[in-house]
C-alpha cells in the first residue's frame, strides 16, 4: 500500500495533471490493481469460477441493440440465472462480457473510469475508433491472466457521432481488434445465435424490429448450447437489451424485454425452429 504523506493529504502523484488514461496511471502508481496483474499459481480449472456466456449485437439505421443472455455458468453447474452482462461504457457505447465473469466486470469497470477519466482530462468524449482502442489495451494487459485459462472476451458496440451508424467492434484474448459489420455474437453459444442472425437480419430493420432478432438469436443459442439461458417465464428473468443511438445509451426496460420474450416464446410453439427467412 503507498504511503499516505503526513496530514492525511493525498500523494503528490495525483497532483499532477498526468495522462489522459486513467489505466496507464494506475499502472504506475498501482499495478498491482490492474486485473491482468493479479497472476494466479497453479491450474484454475479446479476453482469453478463463473463463467459468462452468450451476448449478440446487431445494427440498424440509426444505431445498435446489445444483447447478453442472464445464465452463469461453473463447470456443469448454474452459477447464476440473472448475472447482467451488458454495461453502459459512456454515454454513447456498451460493452458485453463473455469468458471470467470476475474478470470480466472488473474490466469492464475499469474501462468505464478510463472513459470517464479521458473526458475530464481532455474536456471532450473520446471517439468511438479511440474507446474501441483503449479497450483492447485493456484486454492486452490481461494476455498473462488468459494464458492460465482466465479469459475474457469483450463485445464493444456504439453510436459513432461523427459518421451517425451503430458500430460493432469484437476483440481476441490478444487484444486484437476486429470491425463487425451488421450484427455479431460472442460466447458459448454464439454458433448458433449467428445463424439466427445471418437469417433475420436485414438492413432496414426498425429498432423495435431488431429486439426482436435479438431474443429470437438468444432463444436459438439457449436451444443447442446449454450454457445459454433462455427466457425464463417463472421466474420473470428475460435478456439485458441496450440500445445505443443519437439519444444516447438506453437499457431497454425488462416490461418491454418480457413482452417480446413472451411473443417470441408463444411463436415457437407453432413453430419450434423459428421464423424462417425467405428464399429470394
Amino acid at each position: 500500500m503507498a504511503s499516505m504523506p503526513m496530514g492525511g493529504g493525498l500523494p503528490g502523484v495525483f497532483m499532477n495533471s498526468g495522462p489522459s488514461s486513467f489505466a496507464d496511471f494506475l499502472g504506475a502508481y498501482r499495478p498491482e490493481l490492474l486485473p491482468g496483474n493479479r497472476m494466479v499459481s497453479g491450474s484454475v480449472e479446479h476453482l469453478n469460477i463463473p463463467h459468462a456466456t452468450t451476448i449478440v449485437a446487431v445494427t440498424f439505421p440509426g444505431g445498435v441493440i446489445m444483447a447478453g443472455d442472464r445464465r452463469a455458468t461453473a463447470g456443469n453447474v448454474i452459477a447464476q440465472r440473472d448475472i447482467e452482462k451488458v454495461f453502459p461504457a459512456d454515454e454513447y457505447s456498451a460493452v458485453a462480457i463473455a469468458g471470467t465473469a470476475g474478470i470480466g466486470l472488473e474490466m469492464t469497470r475499469l474501462f468505464q473510469v478510463e472513459l470517464e477519466h479521458y473526458e475530464k482530462m481532455e474536456g471532450r468524449l473520446l471517439s468511438l475508433e479511440g474507446k474501441a482502442n483503449r479497450l483492447a489495451t485493456l484486454i492486452r494487459g490481461n494476455l498473462g491472466m488468459a494464458m492460465q485459462g482466465l479469459v475474457v472476451v469483450p463485445l464493444f458496440a456504439g453510436y459513432d457521432l461523427e459518421k451517425g451508424i451503430g458500430r460493432i467492434f469484437s476483440y481476441d484474448a490478444a487484444g486484437g481488434r476486429y470491425e463487425e459489420h451488421d450484427f455479431h455474437s460472442i460466447g458459448s453459444g454464439s454458433v448458433f445465435a449467428k445463424g439466427a442472425l445471418k437469417k433475420l437480419w436485414r438492413p432496414d430493420l426498425s429498432e423495435a424490429d431488431a429486439r426482436v432478432v435479438c431474443v429470437q438469436a438468444l432463444y436459438d443459442a439457449a436451444d443447442d448450447d446449454s450454457a445459454t439461458g433462455g427466457p425464463d417465464l417463472t421466474r420473470g428473468i428475460f435478456p439485458v437489451l441496450a440500445s445505443i443511438t443519437d439519444d444516447g445509451f438506453l437499457r431497454v426496460p425488462d416490461a418491454e424485454v418480457g413482452d417480446v420474450a413472451r411473443a417470441v416464446v408463444e411463436a415457437r410453439y407453432t413453430s419450434p425452429g423459428g421464423p424462417n427467412a425467405p428464399l429470394r
